[in-house]
């Protein structure tokens, strides 16, 4: 959604909420405001235990990190303003009225010299990671800078909903929008929002995107459904925060549901937040449901919602010649074709994708059907025709997901199941951005 349509969605539905309590867990945040912090007293405090400050406008930052030669703290409070301005916008509220609002962290070596100033007080539980209780919050050093930045952030969103939003909400979301908000690259050492990460070097030591590959290599990926109804006390584990993200990140970005999405966040983030987004107009939870699962079993850096989102239209059947031209810029697209179980359909192609440039290069690529070894994506080359269906039981278990029935320039295959046919040019994501035109696919019964 555009930004200035979540604006204005926030700005018509936007409620005052009753400040909230969520659960305590590994990157977690506790009840409303916590206790009220000043700023200042804390740069006084914490200067006279011999802790480090870092001043920014949204954060105050104080660690006992010792001082290296490539420390980075001090840039910390600037990635952290600059977040908080793309917080703002997510919730279409203007960052100007918001000017005052300052967070207090902590960067922890040891617990013991922040418990004895006073800084880290009695009442907060142990954490392994982080822990945020309104204002202020907390997060263990971490040897990773990309990932210090990340938990920095992710506890910073945390303070940021509970205290500006009342946040109140389940699990699912409490952690998938800090881990969504969190998300992010420095270019040019600016903060730059990814909520769906470009590169793996971006997020060094996150691996998100990682863990969700593996669920559905397991054929353990959840449903939808299964990460709406998440319990707190079940929300601890790597799997568990990407779960929440890839809910957040797919209910955000994709086209088709990111409209009812906004609607239910520009309202109170309470309890009810998960059936009143199902319940929001125009919303379709079996849509949804088989959105996330092509989202999870494509997850990839780089994804793009847009043009990755799917025609799941019936199409007609096949009864004479079908010609299409496939399109390298997108994911998997509906042939417009429908056949029966145990059908067989035949296949050719004509002329060539363009393929963007060559990675080592400024050397255009084009590619037919057969692909081209010059470069690979998931075992094959780039270029490659797949033809697939979509399985809602797949006969090896697991989550349903599309299975490829046939591949390169012409041939023939058997239908898996009743349904549409797909086809796509293999690609990564990132490189879908620089392709151009499609190869011509004919289909025939």
């Amino acid at each position: 959604m555009a930004r200035d349509a979540r604006s204005l969605i926030a700005h018509l539905l936007l409620t005052s909420s009753v400040v909230a309590a969520a659960a305590a867990i590994a990157f977690t945040h506790r009840d409303a405001r916590g206790d009220e912090v000043d700023p200042r007293q804390v740069i006084a405090t914490a200067r006279r235990a011999g802790l480090r400050v870092f001043a920014g406008k949204h954060l105050v930052l104080v660690s006992d990190r010792p001082a290296s030669p490539d420390d980075e703290l001090e840039q910390l409070p600037a990635v952290f303003d600059a977040a908080f301005d793309v917080w703002c916008d997510h919730y279409g509220m203007a960052a100007a009225d918001h000017a005052d609002w300052r967070a207090v962290g902590c960067l922890v070596v040891e617990p013991e010299r922040f418990r004895s100033c006073g800084l880290l007080p009695p009442g907060i539980p142990a954490f392994d990671n982080g822990f945020c209780a309104g204002m202020q919050f907390w997060l263990m050093e971490q040897s990773n800078p990309a990932y210090r930045r990340h938990l920095l952030l992710h506890e910073g969103v945390h303070a940021f909903t509970l205290t500006l939003r009342g946040l109140n909400a389940p699990v699912w979301y409490a952690e998938g929008i800090a881990e969504l908000l969190a998300t992010h690259r420095l270019v040019d050492g600016v903060f730059a929002s990814t909520p769906i990460p470009r590169d793996a070097d971006d997020v060094e030591q996150l691996g998100r995107i990682e863990a969700i590959r593996e669920l559905r290599e397991q054929r353990l990926a959840p449903s939808l459904n299964d990460v709406f109804a998440t319990a707190g006390n079940e929300h601890g584990r790597i799997r568990d925060y990407a779960a929440s993200w890839a809910a957040s990140a797919f209910l955000a970005e994709h086209p088709q549901h990111r409209h009812a999405f906004a609607v239910a966040e520009a309202g109170p983030l309470d309890r009810t937040f998960t059936q009143r987004l199902q319940d929001t107009p125009g919303f379709d939870a079996d849509l949804a449901s088989r959105d996330f699962d092509a989202f999870t079993d494509d997850l990839d850096y780089g994804y793009d919602l847009d043009r990755m989102a799917i025609d799941w239209s019936p199409g007609a059947p096949l009864t004479e010649v079908v010609q299409m031209r496939v399109d390298p810029t997108l994911g998997w697209q509906n042939t417009g074709v429908s056949v029966k179980r145990g059908s067989t359909v035949r296949f050719q192609t004509q002329g060539r994708s363009e393929m963007g440039q060559h990675p080592e290069g400024a050397v255009d690529l084009t590619s037919e059907a057969q692909g081209i070894t010059i470069d690979w994506y998931r075992g094959r080359p780039i270029g490659r025709l797949f033809l697939a269906q979509w399985l809602d039981e797949p006969a090896d278990g697991g989550r349903p997901r599309f299975q490829r029935l046939a591949e390169g320039s012409h041939g023939s295959f058997v239908a898996a199941d009743d349904g549409p046919i797909f086809a796509r040019i293999n690609d990564s994501p990132l490189g879908r951005r620089d392709n151009g035109q499609g190869l011509e696919l004919l289909l025939s019964p």
